[in-house]
């Protein structure tokens, strides 16, 4: 019996990335799977698009249905919902991996900016989780997991070291930061009715197409995660047990300390760096 058999799960950003990589593990372990984004059919920059990740999720024999829009719009939200639940039926695993990313410091950072990356980073989760609460609080169970980002943590200074993108990523880190608190109030308000919410972020950088287009280059090796240990921590919490939540997880922690062996995104074996 395949993990997720069975249950409905909704992906955000799944066009590419991190948000690809949950999709096609979910695919592998039995999900009926919904997954949405902006790129249905290419990016005019980065490669990877909703059709293709659909293509790869249904050739491991998942039943897939694609929702394009944009995650920072209520309607949007609304309808990837809506159309999830007519297609598959109610979300029983909410994946909110779509972010929003401008890196630059705060003195001359626009407001737009500000709202934009509020709006995509928390508004979004904490909108889809409220739409998608109801009918997991009905069922007595369900999970969501929200990806996060170890950029939140507080620099040590002064001084302060802040080379490469740390003098850069203050708003984002901001974000993810509230991220997880609001992820354990709704973890503490939802324990008593059977529903699991946690984040989880890299330990080290998680090359995705996005990501490697920014800071690739900065980066060494010994700062680098596979794709497949990111995703194999994000699935543990995709299936984990009732009094696993509020947690706010970094991937290889979580796999030493579960004893997780990683595996493949198409579920076929162990995946060999690990």
């Amino acid at each position: 019996m395949t993990r997720l058999a069975g249950r409905t799960v909704l992906v955000t950003g799944a066009s590419r990335g991190i948000g690809r990589g949950i999709a096609t593990r979910a695919a592998a372990e039995g999900a009926r799977l919904a997954i949405t984004a902006r790129t249905v059919e290419s990016h005019p920059t980065l490669p990877g698009s909703l059709n293709e990740t659909a293509e790869l999720c249904r050739s491991l024999g998942a039943e897939v249905h694609v929702v394009a829009g944009d995650i920072g719009s209520d309607a949007d939200r609304e309808r990837a919902h809506a159309e999830t639940v007519a297609a598959l039926g109610p979300v029983e695993v909410l994946v909110n991996n779509a972010a929003a990313a401008v890196y630059q410091p705060l003195l001359d950072y626009p407001v737009k900016r500000q709202r934009l990356m509020t709006e995509i980073n928390v508004h979004a989760p904490l909108h889809l989780a409220q739409l998608c609460l109801p009918a997991m609080i009905e069922a007595g169970e369900g999970w969501i997991v929200n990806l996060s980002s170890a950029s939140k943590k507080h620099p040590e200074g002064p001084p302060y070291s802040l080379g490469g993108v740390r003098g850069t990523f203050g708003f984002y880190a901001a974000t993810k930061a509230m991220l997880d608190r609001m992820s354990t109030a709704l973890a503490s308000e939802h324990h008593h009715q059977g529903i699991r919410v946690n984040t989880v972020e890299p330990a080290a950088a998680v090359l995705s197409e996005g990501a490697d287009a920014r800071v690739g280059t900065m980066l060494r090796a010994d700062q680098i995660e596979s794709m497949e240990e990111m995703v194999e921590a994000a699935l543990f919490l995709c299936d984990c047990g009732p009094d696993h939540t509020g947690k706010n997880e970094t991937s290889l922690e979580l796999i030493d300390r579960e004893s997780l062996l990683v595996q493949t995104l198409d579920a076929k074996g162990p995946h060999q760096d690990r």
